[in-house]
């Protein structure tokens, strides 16, 4: 959509990858951050949240919070931004990145995204960055009705399919 195109300008990858490949910071291919994690490649960083289809006033949930690439990229989008990065280094360094390049709308999180974040829900979004074999239910309770996660499902490594669930009803 134009509108994620447009938060993708907006958003210097550049900040959000390690000095050794800044030069690679504009390839569409997935980049190391560190502690055996990489930065998503833009194509799908701009699918996965194009498939939310946020409103200005959407509060989105994302695990996964890696260089806080995808964050701010949502930032754009939505009203608030609840990120949760389980490796606490990253986390650390996401949240201050995102703090010295001025985003306000971005809350991080250093804990385990499988359980979400039950104490900011409901979410009208939920972005789940890494792979799991299927998707965890207590982030689909806390997201609202109407609500939409995102997330690949499948094998580190083997078949992943990236999975659109709407939440229709209550339970």
């Amino acid at each position: 959509s134009q509108k994620v195109m447009g938060a993708m300008k907006k958003v210097d990858r550049s900040k959000f990858v390690l000095e050794e490949t800044i030069d690679e910071a504009f390839k569409n291919y997935p980049l190391g951050i560190g502690y055996g994690q990489t930065i998503s490649q833009p194509f799908i960083v701009a699918l996965m949240t194009h498939l939310l289809k946020l409103n200005p006033d959407a509060q989105v949930l994302e695990i996964g919070t890696g260089s806080g690439y995808q964050s701010a990229i949502v930032s754009q989008l939505a009203a608030q931004v609840y990120t949760v990065e389980i490796i606490p280094e990253l986390a650390d360094s996401a949240d201050k990145r995102i703090k010295s390049l001025g985003y306000t709308n971005i809350s991080v999180r250093s804990s385990d995204g499988w359980y979400g974040w039950p104490e900011k829900a409901p979410f009208d979004g939920i972005l789940v960055t890494a792979v799991a074999p299927s998707v965890p239910p207590q982030l689909l309770s806390q997201l609202k009705i109407g609500g939409i996660l995102v997330m690949p499902v499948g094998e580190v490594g083997g078949n992943q399919e990236l999975v659109v669930v709407s939440r229709n009803k209550k339970d």
